[in-house]
């Protein structure tokens, strides 16, 4: 008598986040971004110094291009603390989807040998970026205190933002994550893509300057509200709800939705891998 085939379809498993499973592999999460921590700074002079170091020197040369050359209006801030600002959480954003992006395709040998929720790989890749972006955001006190900015209670809304940009990137690394699967083109255009976000973010340029009538297609653009809402957190400026408004709303669908692909296509991974 042949023996029983058991056939294991991730389709027969609940759709959804799986928030439950993820919870049941919290540890492996845990192990996957420490993993990636290590080996980022692995064999470095400076090692996790280089979080700070990649916000600073595009805020210097940002003040002296957009700050002092060009005149960029800055919100009545400092130019420095402005593009700082800016640049923390676009920094975050932009490594974690990068990592995130890529992997899938850099743990062929874990996906094709154990079994586990896939997604844990581009979560845990999101999860690796905040510890560079607590390391960056300390440079942030230093000059909040040279600038003489008090601290006010927008402060609290902090969080709210730095959630929202760690959903965003989750939501977008798992659909780039899982494209680059099937399409290696993804790994070459995501370099592209990502510098041509930053130029449509207001990190460089205050909102203010777009035109009122094109406004409402900037706010497309889920970073413009995250961006704003944490300059406006550390500033004390006015909140510009709709933006914020825009931003959760399209982060939700692209989480929901890319998670839901995501399911869909993971069953696959370990033969086109």
């Amino acid at each position: 008598m042949d023996d029983p085939l058991i056939l294991i379809d991730a389709d027969e498993i609940e759709s959804g986040l799986h928030l439950r499973e993820l919870w049941a592999y919290r540890e492996l999460l845990f192990f996957l971004s420490w993993r990636d921590i290590k080996i980022r700074y692995k064999q470095t002079l400076l090692g996790a110094a280089w979080a700070i170091v990649q916000p600073l020197f595009a805020m210097l040369l940002f003040t002296l291009v957009f700050g002092k050359l060009t005149r960029m209006p800055s919100d009545g801030i400092p130019y420095p603390l402005f593009a700082y600002a800016g640049l923390l959480p676009w920094t975050f954003f932009a490594n974690a989807v990068t990592n995130s992006g890529n992997s899938l395709v850099g743990s062929t040998s874990l996906i094709t040998k154990v079994f586990f929720p896939r997604v844990i790989i581009p979560a845990a890749a999101v999860a690796a970026g905040l510890l560079d972006f607590v390391i960056a955001f300390l440079l942030l006190i230093p000059l909040l205190i040279y600038y003489r900015i008090p601290l006010r209670w927008s402060l609290l809304m902090l969080p709210l933002f730095i959630i929202l940009a760690t959903l965003l990137a989750l939501g977008v690394g798992m659909l780039l994550s899982a494209l680059n699967v099937k399409y290696r083109d993804v790994r070459y255009a995501l370099p592209f893509f990502i510098q041509m976000w930053l130029f449509a973010s207001p990190v460089i340029y205050p909102s203010s300057i777009i035109p009122q009538q094109w406004r409402w297609l900037s706010m497309l653009n889920p970073m413009t509200g995250i961006i704003e809402g944490f300059r406006t957190s550390m500033f004390g400026t006015t909140f510009d709800w709709m933006a914020i408004l825009f931003s959760i709303v399209i982060t939700l669908f692209l989480v929901v939705s890319s998670a839901y692909l995501f399911r869909r296509v993971e069953d696959s991974f370990a033969d086109i891998i």
